[in-house]
């Protein structure tokens, strides 16, 4: 999904609904608050709805245009403006630590994603978290809700436990489907995601992933079963962990530790 103006024309081979709801968009604009000097970024600007008012607020403005025609538009519009740097890129190919570099300062990402990409793109661009300050996104509903999901809520899962040593999650705004053209099919929120300065002790295991991708991967198992390559049963109550629990009820706390267990283990 993409930010824009009204008019223009939506692929859907990228995803693009074009938001077209003034007062949406001003309530994002201030929800970023963004100040002079801050290394913004935009994801998939369209037509640039949201652009100007990024610009303007930061002063520079770095932007990743995957469609070759909407990137071309704007590198007319902005062809006078040198503090408008655009980059005709995909999302998920885009070096975030040497853009950072470039910009001198931690980035500030903000985005309309595509539902097929947001994921993936999310968990690329924590693999440069350092380089990251936050990041506010429009994503599809849903996908919010498992973000900021508590344990032992059925929207809690494998999304919710990876992004939590890494981000502090809050919902900003809901937005309608009618605040797009085309009318998408989903609902849509906007998330804050603003990246922790380190990643807790609890979360260092190198199985930390591996031992919740395992846990999640069948649901209805419980830890006894879901986890029986990297820990016993005994093992896993000897943490104080109740083996016969299935993984959406463990806090991310729980999970790091059961992966330092298992790497200790194997180790």
């Amino acid at each position: 999904m993409r930010l824009s103006a009204p008019h223009g024309r939506a692929r859907k081979r990228f995803g693009q609904h074009f938001l077209h709801d003034p007062a949406v968009i001003a309530r994002i604009v201030a929800a970023i608050d963004l100040k002079p000097g801050d290394a913004a970024v935009e994801i998939g600007p369209g037509q640039g709805a949201l652009t100007q008012r990024l610009l303007a607020a930061a002063g520079r403005l770095e932007v990743i245009e995957i469609d070759r025609d909407l990137a071309a538009l704007l590198r007319t519009r902005y062809a006078a403006e040198p503090r408008f740097v655009l980059h005709e890129a995909d999302a998920l190919d885009v070096d975030w630590r040497a853009l950072a570099a470039a910009c001198g300062a931690r980035l500030r990402l903000i985005g309309n994603l595509p539902y097929n990409i947001s994921t993936p793109l999310l968990f690329r661009v924590l693999q440069a978290a350092d380089a990251i300050l936050d990041m506010h996104f429009m994503l599809q509903r849903e996908v919010v809700d498992r973000i900021i999901a508590a344990p032992g809520t059925k929207a809690y899962g494998r999304l919710t436990v990876m992004l939590a040593p890494r981000v502090a999650a809050a919902r900003v705004l809901d937005v309608g489907a009618g605040a797009f053209r085309p009318v998408p099919k989903v609902a849509s929120s906007v998330v804050r995601l603003v990246v922790l300065d380190e990643l807790p002790d609890w979360a260092r295991s190198p199985l930390y992933g591996e031992l919740v991708t395992a846990a999640f991967g069948q649901r209805r198992k419980t830890l006894r079963n879901s986890l029986h390559r990297f820990l016993t049963a005994a093992q896993i109550g000897a943490l104080g962990i109740d083996p016969g629990l299935r993984a959406e009820t463990l806090t991310p706390m729980q999970f790091g530790a059961l992966a330092q267990a298992a790497a200790a283990v194997l180790h």
